[in-house]
């Protein structure tokens, strides 16, 4: 069995849940957290939790993609992958267009205003549809929600870390 020592496990990428068994044979419901779901069809391996399991099938069926792993040929056992997460090595991600970043590198990142002022950190990235938008811990506690609009986000530096942000009066004032 392959395991993950924790250095290689900050370089993956979440791309997905084991949930609930689904039929007789193995075949374990996956809740896909990628927006590339066509990636599940041709992988042939795949890290679950710490383990190290080789795709034997994958089909998708309603919201769910359906995969049945070598090392767990029987349902019983599969089912103690329920609530495991599927990973991939970072260098496995799907490429992003310009100006787009992974979920996982926007947070932590430390928000600063367009005048160098620290303004918080952001802690997590709500999915409203029309646009994301960045919640942060600002520094004196409070909550800081960051429109992820070009107007307002005017730097995003992955390497240092950093954000920074041109936040309208009426959104950076209301704490």
């Amino acid at each position: 069995m392959t395991r993950l020592s924790p250095s290689a496990a900050k370089k993956r990428v979440t791309i997905g849940k084991v949930g609930a068994a689904h039929g007789i044979h193995g075949e374990m419901r996956i809740i896909p957290l990628t927006d590339f779901t066509e990636r599940f069809a041709s992988m042939k391996e795949v890290m679950v939790g710490d383990e190290l399991l080789h795709v034997e099938s994958c089909k998708y069926h309603k919201q769910y993609v359906l995969m049945k792993f070598r090392e767990y040929p029987v349902r019983e056992d599969a089912m103690r992958l329920t609530g495991r997460l599927l990973t991939v090595d970072r260098s496995e991600a799907a490429p992003l267009s310009e100006g787009e970043f992974y979920t996982f590198d926007i947070i932590g990142l430390t928000v600063y205003d367009v005048g160098g002022k620290e303004l918080g950190k952001v802690e997590n990235v709500l999915r409203t549809g029309s646009n994301d938008v960045y919640q942060a811990r600002r520094t004196d506690g409070g909550e800081l929600l960051i429109p992820a609009l070009k107007a307002v986000v005017k730097e995003i530096d992955i390497a240092g870390g950093r954000m920074v942000v041109d936040m309208p009066e009426e959104i950076s004032d209301a704490h």
